[in-house]
């Protein structure tokens, strides 16, 4: 029942007075400083009341918890020396990581807990020391492997097509080989050495995603854009393609040009997962993925409906016509591809000054030029200006969420030997077997004199407005008084002794 109530208290919106009932209910806990306290127990998502307060973005729950937690090493005029105990928050040792929940909510609030002490000091600690190095390690060795998928590609085995043309418009001149025909001379040997370096590491992508998706969650995995949610949709369909590639190679299939075109493109554009390490450039892979899964996703729908409609109409109109004249139109896939340019303006419009065209064309394309070119580009141009301006205001956020979820990642992925245990044992201070994090904190004894400053100031122009306010009620009969605003007469009293005040706080800052 205990610890039901406190995570009820971490839900309450009046922070000052859960606080205050938070440790009520734990002056009653008789096992406070054993392993069964009421803090350490899990509800039912297997949340703590100090990781529920994370998740629910309570960041005044979250520092008066921290509070408790700290413990004063030393102190030195305006240094202090704080150790933060970081049980429930490093990641190093947790199944459920604190750093993967914040990250994975979808409440914006808890991000707001990145910044906090010593939430961000931790974070800091190891981005900088292990995070950043593995990270761009990782990205070059992606870079070289991809490289070597590429040169495997531009290199496949090909032959001289020996059968005859079907068709005036077949210009196929290479075919593939089949497999006894593909490793005989030593170029083949070396490019086998780099097939055999790609297939491997689309078996280690896969190994390396498949149990945490196992772990996590299919929707969460591939929904959320902070752990590289599309990314990894990406990577996954490319290691696919790469097996695929392969089994029709060792099977002499023909058609192995289709899996290893999409291989190459997917491997590729999940370089710009990599672009999250770097602050110049993590920031517009946020805004790319927002535009692609929100406002491109639902305009292809009404683009396609569009290209649909009009390449039906201009594949009937040329079908009667000769193809040499006029060939976009030629059969109905090709009207398809044609109408998409056109929609893209990255064609003109196909005209033969030679021949005589269909009026009905002429009437369609105008119609066609109207609602694609006109109004629905810039439509799409408003929409993605749109949630650039949203997504401006928080992908810096956005972006130190996603530095946190990649450095969680490498910490989990790699051994323990690449990644040691960050801060210090509790032993050495005598403070159990617990780690904690060393933060130091300068106070500035300037800035808390200008406070205490402000606050009697602050207090002083309250009493001569609780006496202006007195003499009003006094002096009913003057209707001038009685017109006089609450704002006027802190305007007036702000000219008393107290204005002086301010005038000398001004000076000093």
């Amino acid at each position: 029942i205990g610890n039901t109530v406190l995570h009820i208290l971490v839900l309450q919106p009046n922070k000052t007075f859960a606080c205050h009932m938070y440790n009520l209910v734990l002056s009653y806990d008789r096992h406070k400083d054993r392993s069964g306290s009421l803090e350490l127990i899990p509800n039912n998502e297997g949340l703590t009341p100090f990781k529920l307060a994370g998740v629910e973005g309570n960041t005044v729950m979250f520092q008066y918890l921290m509070q408790k937690r700290k413990h004063n090493l030393w102190s030195f005029g305006p240094l202090t020396t704080v150790l933060y105990d970081l049980t429930e928050i490093d990641s190093w040792a947790e199944d459920q990581s604190f750093l993967e929940l914040i990250v994975s909510t979808k409440k914006r609030e808890a991000r707001q807990i990145l910044d906090l002490t010593p939430v961000k000091e931790l974070v800091s600690l190891k981005w900088n020391m292990y995070g950043r190095p593995y990270f761009c390690f990782l990205a070059i060795f992606y870079i070289l492997y991809m490289v070597c998928f590429t040169m495997c590609c531009v290199y496949r085995p090909l032959k001289p097509r020996t059968g005859n043309k079907t068709s005036s418009r077949d210009n196929t001149i290479y075919v593939q080989k089949m497999l006894q025909e593909s490793y005989l001379t030593y170029e083949d040997e070396l490019r086998l050495v780099g097939e055999l370096i790609t297939v491997i590491g689309a078996v280690v992508i896969l190994l390396l995603e498949i149990p945490d998706i196992l772990r996590v969650g299919a929707a969460k995995y591939f929904g959320q854009t902070i752990l590289g949610g599309p990314f990894h949709i990406i990577v996954i369909t490319y290691a696919c393609m790469i097996l695929v590639t392969m089994v029709m190679r060792l099977t002499s299939t023909t058609g192995e040009v289709v899996p290893m075109s999409f291989a190459l493109v997917l491997g590729w554009c999940n370089v710009m997962y990599f672009a999250r390490g770097f602050q110049m450039l993590g920031p517009f892979t946020i805004m790319i993925q927002k535009m692609i899964f929100g406002d491109l996703m639902r305009f292809c729908w009404l683009m396609a409906v569009v290209i649909l409609g009009f390449a039906s109409a201009f594949y009937i109109i040329f079908q009667t016509e000769n193809p040499e004249n006029l060939g976009q139109f030629y059969n109905y896939p090709m009207s398809l591809f044609t109408t998409f340019e056109l929609f893209l303006t990255i064609i003109d419009g196909p005209a033969n000054y030679d021949v005589d065209l269909p009026f009905m064309y002429s009437v369609v394309y105008f119609a066609f030029a109207i609602i694609a070119t006109l109004l629905m580009l810039n439509l799409l141009i408003a929409m993605m200006g749109d949630t650039h301006w949203r997504v401006a205001h928080e992908r810096d956020e956005l972006w130190r969420a996603q530095v946190v979820a990649t450095t969680v990642m490498l910490e989990r992925k790699l051994p323990r030997c690449l990644w040691p245990r960050s801060g210090i044992c509790g032993l050495e201070y005598g403070l159990g077997d617990r780690w904690y994090l060393r933060v130091e904190d300068r106070v500035d004894p300037n800035k808390h004199k200008m406070m205490r400053y402000t606050e009697a100031f602050k207090a002083q122009d309250r009493d001569n407005y609780d006496k202006d306010l007195e003499n009003l009620e006094i002096n009913k009969n003057n209707l001038y008084k009685k017109e006089v605003s609450p704002l006027s007469l802190s305007r007036s009293t702000s000219r008393t002794s107290s204005h002086r005040g301010w005038e000398i706080l001004r000076r000093n800052t």
